[in-house]
Formats: C-alpha cells, structure tokens, sequence
C-alpha cells in the first residue's frame, strides 16, 4: 500500500484507508503516542498501529500526535464518501426476519458476547503483515449494501460474501488468536480471530468449525469450512472485518485491486 508522507510529518498512514469504511495502518517513530478523535491508540514496539472508519463516518477525522521529544502535531484527515449498493433478498423465513421474543432474547446475548470478543485490545501484531484472502470465490455481497429483507428493510450488510460451496476450507487471513467459536442465531456457525489493536475478522455460516478459543492461528491455517448455517438463503462465507466495534469493508483489505 502507498504512504501518505511528508518530511514534517511524525507519522505515515496507508492512502487507500481514508474513506468511509476504510482501514488504516500508520507507522511512527517508536516511542510516539498517537490519538484519533480523542482516543489513544495502542502503537507497537516499533511504531505500527491501525484504526478504521466505520460505513457512516463523517468527512473528517482528527488525528493527534505527540513524539518522543514531545512536539505535537494535529492532522485534520478529509474522509472520502462512498455511495452504496442496494441488496433484496427474499425468500427468508419469517422467523428469520422478524424474530420472536425468545429468538430476540437469545440475539442479545449474542450480540453481548460477540461485542466482547471483538472489544479486545490485545498487543499481538497479525495486523502488520498485511492480509489474504479467506476463500476464492464469486463475491455475493459487498460492505455497506442496504438490504432489503423480504421486502423490509433492515440494517446494511456489514461484511463481504463469498459465493462457495458447503465444505470449501477457510484461511486466517492473518495471524492471531481465535476469540470466539460458536453458533449464533443470525450468523450460525462463527468464528472470530484477533489480530491485534482491535483489529479483527469474523467467519460466519459455517458447516465445521476446526480451531478452538485461545488457540493461536498463523497467516493461511485452515480454521473452518464453509455452509449454510445462521440465516442464508444458500451456503456461502460471510466475512467480516472490523477494528473493536466498527465493521470495515473488507474487500480491498483481502482482495486489493
């Protein structure tokens, strides 16, 4: 990925990333302490650290340093907009749409426990080595696309879709730690692995699950297999990334242009 950089600036951040939906990669002098609106990020021994912008982020950020020797620079970043796709799909059971009060109960506790996963702010550093692909295959089902659920709308769809068949392996698309494997309501069989600094991706609808929570993964170890658990009209991979609770768009992270 190229840099953004200028012989003023303490820090250097990955051009491609300052977009709606966009993840960044910065690299500092070691010993910089660096802030986006307001919150500190974690930074590596030797400078790296990461953030991202979520589908509806506005068109600026603010990001703060302050250096080893202690000058401090303010870096007002301009936030490209993005127009998104439109996705229907029909045929969904009912249930499947509009839940009923147990299944709803049942979402919330999923939805707590996957927030905590993806809450980790661990100091392990799968993000630096840049990221494969999970599978290969059609995509399905972009980031951002409003979805429009058996004719009603819904919240956009907040991952990348890979259009492969039942049993196809799946890869870490980095190394890190798996933090979560389990079934959910909505995305069936998952799995979630943390790849340091709050950057983490997400495996869902699976048909087998073959890592365990606190297992250490490398870059390309298989993990799962993919299916049609969870709500799916057929099986596929769902795939998202995310940096602590701000879902990215995953396809130019894995599948750069």
């Amino acid at each position: 990925m190229l840099l953004l950089a200028r012989a003023a600036q303490a820090v250097t951040l990955t051009e491609g990333g300052l977009t709606q939906g966009g993840f960044v990669v910065g690299q500092a002098e070691p010993g910089t302490r660096v802030a986006l609106d307001g919150r500190a990020l974690r930074i590596t021994l030797d400078g790296a650290f990461a953030f991202g912008f979520g589908r509806d982020q506005g068109t600026s950020a603010m990001l703060r340093i302050i250096t080893p020797d202690n000058r401090r620079e303010e870096r007002r970043l301009t936030i490209a907009r993005r127009h998104w796709q439109e996705q229907r799909i029909n045929g969904l059971p009912p249930s499947q749409v509009t839940p009923d009060a147990e299944t709803l109960r049942r979402i919330v506790r999923e939805r707590e426990k996957l927030g905590t996963a993806r809450a980790i702010d661990s100091a392990l550093t799968g993000f630096t080595q840049g990221f494969i692909a999970p599978a290969q295959g059609r995509i399905s089902g972009v980031y951002g696309s409003r979805r429009i659920l058996n004719g009603e709308p819904r919240q956009p769809h907040y991952g990348l879709d890979f259009a492969v068949p039942t049993g196809t392996p799946l890869k870490a698309v980095a190394a890190g730690r798996v933090t979560l494997a389990d079934e959910f309501h909505f995305f069936g069989n998952l799995v979630v692995i943390d790849h340091g600094h709050g950057v983490n991706s997400l495996y869902a609808h699976l048909s087998v699950i073959e890592v365990q929570e606190g297992q250490m993964v490398a870059q390309g170890d298989r993990i799962a297999q993919s299916g049609a658990t969870g709500r799916v009209t057929g099986p596929h991979l769902h795939f998202s990334f995310s940096w602590f609770q701000t879902f990215l768009d995953p396809q130019p992270v894995v599948l750069p242009a």
